[in-house]
């Protein structure tokens, strides 16, 4: 976790529109945390998702020395989408939900999600349409969410 959390931020710190690295989709907003979460989970619900739940894990981060309090996990999916893959593909139950760790660097917040191009290459075409549904959904997403910094 913690090697993925340091290749993510220099990562982060090299882009500020989405972009997807080989593990990571990413984007810097230029908005308080507050407001980035509350707008984030707006923009989850506008494109048909539902939230699961946001989870803290900044006390476990401040136990292995990070200084944030800004850290949550958003977990969300589309409730029909999730049975059929647990039914059909119960392997990929791990990448259920969507998830997407939202933290506090400076006064800009930062989205990060794990790029789903590994699922991609399933054998079964509904399962692959299903996938890169999901991840064109969270690119424009992450754009969006860009696009809101820069206006606010």
């Amino acid at each position: 976790m913690r090697r993925l959390l340091s290749l993510g931020l220099l990562l982060l710190l090299a882009f500020s529109l989405p972009v997807s690295a080989e593990e990571l989709l990413m984007v810097r907003v230029k908005s308080p945390f507050p407001e980035t979460m509350l707008k984030f989970q707006e923009v989850i619900k506008e494109h048909g998702y539902k939230l699961s739940r946001v989870q803290r894990v900044d006390v476990g981060l401040s136990m292995s020395g990070y200084k944030t309090d800004k850290y949550r996990v958003v977990f969300f999916g589309k409730e029909k989408q999730d049975r059929w893959i647990i039914r059909h593909h119960p392997k990929l139950i791990p990448y259920l939900p969507l998830k997407v760790a939202i933290y506090a660097e400076n006064e800009d917040t930062l989205l990060v999600a794990p790029n789903l191009d590994i699922l991609i290459n399933a054998k079964d075409p509904h399962l692959k349409k299903m996938v890169k549904g999901w991840e064109q959904d969270l690119q424009v997403m992450f754009r969006e969410m860009h696009d809101y910094g820069m206006n606010n």
